[in-house]
This record gives structure tokens, sequence and C-alpha cells, in this order.
């Protein structure tokens, strides 16, 4: 009711008439989770919103420059950024940023959470994480772990991880998902976290094995694979998540009505399948919800990224 409600409402501007398009700035390259969602939703809520919602790649330096282009554009409603985890890891890593992330942007709502998986190399000998670290405690010169890139969540994962099992790792950062699991599979690094679209066919081809789910929960395509807290880390819950911003001063209403358009696309049927096969649980709350997540997601992330000395050059 609430969505229907929202979305009968005006726009509230007159930048805003219902024939004008909407470029959705994804803030990272195509073939990834966050370019695939973009193209997914954006015939969505263009039914929804009564006009076109075109995607746009603006990627590079983590997020950074797409998500800079949106804090710079017009308050009107007709430019979002998709982002993900980047949006409260970059302040704390960057320096000289032309943007603010929380004074230039204004959160709309988020759309999904990512659960990651941690892999290991079928022949790496190993099938459970307390396996695996008894292991990585044997032979030291193992622990070596690949990642997205620096301050990517599947750096975040491992860097705590190994911290809180008392084991001194090896980060060899990647240029993106593909780059990471080829990595893996040549043999560069045993293991890594990873996200579910990405392990999910060297899983069934028996290339990769899977040892622990980052989330809180597991994750629903993999019921039988425990979580990191459930295998000895109490508390532990990382993992990755895509959500809808505006440029700051963007009307309240005007928010509002975006924020349900999303909803109403996040909510349809047809999603499903392409949502489940993506490993994206659907997530969509508002803006002041958002806002809240995004507020605990920075904190949190500034403590861990001090605690483990991450560095753009580390």
């Amino acid at each position: 009711m609430l969505r229907r409600a929202l979305l009968a409402l005006p726009f509230a501007t007159p930048a805003l008439a219902q024939d004008r398009p909407v470029r959705l700035v994804i803030a990272y390259p195509p073939g990834g989770s966050t370019d695939i969602l973009g193209r997914l939703i954006a015939p969505r809520m263009s039914e929804a919103l009564g006009a076109l919602v075109t995607p746009e790649n603006r990627s590079g330096a983590s997020g950074a420059v797409g998500a800079g282009h949106v804090a710079q554009s017009a308050p009107d409603g007709t430019t979002l950024l998709l982002d993900s985890g980047g949006q409260t890891v970059n302040p704390f890593l960057m320096r000289g940023l032309s943007f603010d992330y929380v004074r230039d942007l204004a959160p709309v709502t988020l759309l999904a959470t990512l659960p990651l998986l941690l892999v290991v190399r079928a022949e790496f000998g190993v099938s459970t994480l307390p396996d695996l670290l008894t292991k990585l405690r044997a032979e030291p010169a193992q622990a070596r772990y690949g990642s997205v890139g620096v301050g990517a969540r599947t750096q975040l994962a491992m860097a705590q991880l190994l911290r809180r099992a008392g084991i001194r790792g090896e980060h060899i950062p990647y240029r993106g998902g593909a780059d990471q699991i080829a990595g893996l599979l040549r043999g560069d690094v045993p293991m890594g976290f990873t996200s579910v679209a990405l392990a999910a066919p060297l899983l069934r081809d028996g290339r990769l094995r899977a040892v622990a789910v980052s989330s809180a929960q597991r994750s629903p395509q993999y019921p039988d694979v425990p979580t990191v807290a459930e295998q000895g880390f109490a508390g532990f819950a990382m993992g990755d998540w895509l959500g809808l911003l505006a440029p700051a001063g963007t009307p309240a209403p005007v928010v509002a009505r975006i924020a349900a358009a999303a909803a109403e696309a996040m909510a349809q049927a047809s999603l499903r399948p392409r949502l489940n096969d993506l490993g994206l649980l659907p997530a969509a709350d508002g803006p002041a919800a958002f806002a809240r997540f995004l507020a605990e997601e920075r904190a949190q992330m500034e403590t861990l990224i001090r605690e483990e000395g991450i560095r753009l050059d580390s």
C-alpha cells in the first residue's frame, strides 16, 4: 500500500516532468553484479515512473568516479547512482576527493545485500573453515588470498577473519572478480571470498569448494555451507550491498517516489530467478532505513580499516 501511495505522488518540481529521461549511473564496469542489476531494474523502474530510465556505466576508482559525477549533478531526480560497498569504504581510503559521500549524496533505497562465499581450490585439500585454518597455521606461506581490490569487501572479510584467527595473510588484489577467480584457478592464491554468481559454475564443476559464508545467515543458494560465525567466530558478519542514491538536495517527495519505483521493480516475480543467480537478497526499504544502514556501515568500515591498517598501497 505504501509503495502504491508513493508512486501516485506527482513529481514535486517542474524539472521532473514525467517525460524527462532518468540516467541511472552505474559506478562499476559492465558485467558485474552492480551492472547486471541496474540493467534489470531500469526498464521496470521506467514503467513505474513513467519516464525512461537509462543505465550508464561510469566506473573507476572503486566507484568514486560514478559517485562524484552524480554528486555534482542537478538535484532534480533525473540523475541517480547505483553503487555498492565502496560507498562506505572510499571516504577512509581516498584523499583529495572532489566531493563528500555523506554531504553530497542522498540515500534513496537499499536494493539488495550480497553474501560472499569463502572458496578454496579443490586441490588445496580442505573442505571446512577449521580445516583451512589448521592448514594455514601449519603452512604459513599458503596464507595468500585474492580480492577484487584494496578496500573491497572481499579483502576486508578475509583480513578480518585471518586477524581473528591469529594468522598473518598476504593480500593479492586483482582488477575484478573474473581476474580474482582466474588467479585462484591458476594457483596464484589458494583461497578468497567471492560472489555467489562467480563461484557457482566452478562449485558445480568441482574446481572450487565453498567452506564458509560471510554473512550472518547462510546463503539461500548454499544452505549447507555454514557461516563464518557458526565455525568459531561469533558475531562475524560481512557482505556487500547494492543501493540507489541521488544528488543531495533532491526533494524528499521525489526521493520517496524513486524509492517506491525501485521497490516495485525489485519485488517483481519475474526478477527473482535472476536475483537468485546473482546471489542477491532483495532489501529495498526506503530512504530512512538506507540512511541508517549507511551510517552503521561507515562506522564499521572506518574501525575495520583502521584496525587492519589498510591503505591503497597495501
